[in-house]
């Protein structure tokens, strides 16, 4: 049965989008559930409509960046609002805050998700097989009802790249100058290198995707 990780990029996020400090607070009756903590679905966290907004966050999907002592924690949440909590602050699971950071709360670094990634498994990933570079699927099957996902490649167990000039569900050595599969050093410079085709089979373990907006998308802290 095949099982893809789905990596979703948000177009409209840009790189100098605003970043907030906040602090992050476990809160015991947010629950991480199971399909949570298997990436089947983003965790959930709760903050004010007003720091949704300073962050540009549209789809109300937000990233905190949590520095422990000797690494960098990110944990990409789907957003409830919830105005009585203080604007510089994010709830989030007790259990999972814990087990991310080994904390009840943390300071951090909060802003709008550029990309985020949601494991696909039956029967809905069935219906993803045969699907090609630069089609599309719909949003629902990931969590986001109303907007449709355009693939844009994608990989095998090994690394090897899906490759938009390779047809069908194959796997092929073919000669290359450039990405994906190939990045040369110099210019001219050409390597035969394995690659997959350019068709979603049950070999391919991760799909990327650009997410498509709809054109009476609202952002959530404008609902």
């Amino acid at each position: 049965m095949p099982e893809f990780k789905i990596v979703v990029s948000d177009p409209r996020a840009k790189a100098d989008s605003p970043v907030k400090k906040v602090k992050v607070k476990g809160h015991p009756e947010i629950e991480w559930s199971q399909e949570e903590k298997e990436g089947k679905k983003l965790p959930v966290c709760r903050v004010s409509r007003k720091l949704l907004e300073e962050l540009r966050a549209e789809l109300g999907i937000i990233t905190v960046r949590i520095k422990t002592e000797d690494k960098k924690v990110n944990i990409t949440c789907r957003a409830v609002i919830d105005d009585s909590i203080p604007d510089n602050e994010v709830y989030i699971s007790l259990e999972l805050l814990g087990e991310k950071a080994g904390a009840e709360e943390a300071e951090a670094e909060a802003f709008r998700a550029k990309a985020w990634q949601v494991t696909l498994t039956d029967p809905e990933a069935t219906r993803l097989l045969g699907l090609k570079i630069g089609d599309r699927f719909e949003g629902g099957l990931v969590g986001l009802p109303g907007f449709m996902l355009e693939i844009r490649g994608g990989s095998d167990s090994s690394g090897f790249p899906m490759h938009p000039a390779v047809q069908g569900p194959v796997k092929k050595r073919v000669l290359l100058s450039g990405p994906p599969g190939f990045h040369p050093r110099e210019k001219g410079e050409r390597r035969r290198k394995m690659v997959r085709g350019n068709t979603i089979s049950p070999d391919i373990v991760q799909v990327n995707t650009k997410l498509v907006y709809p054109a009476d998308f609202k952002p959530v802290y404008q609902q």
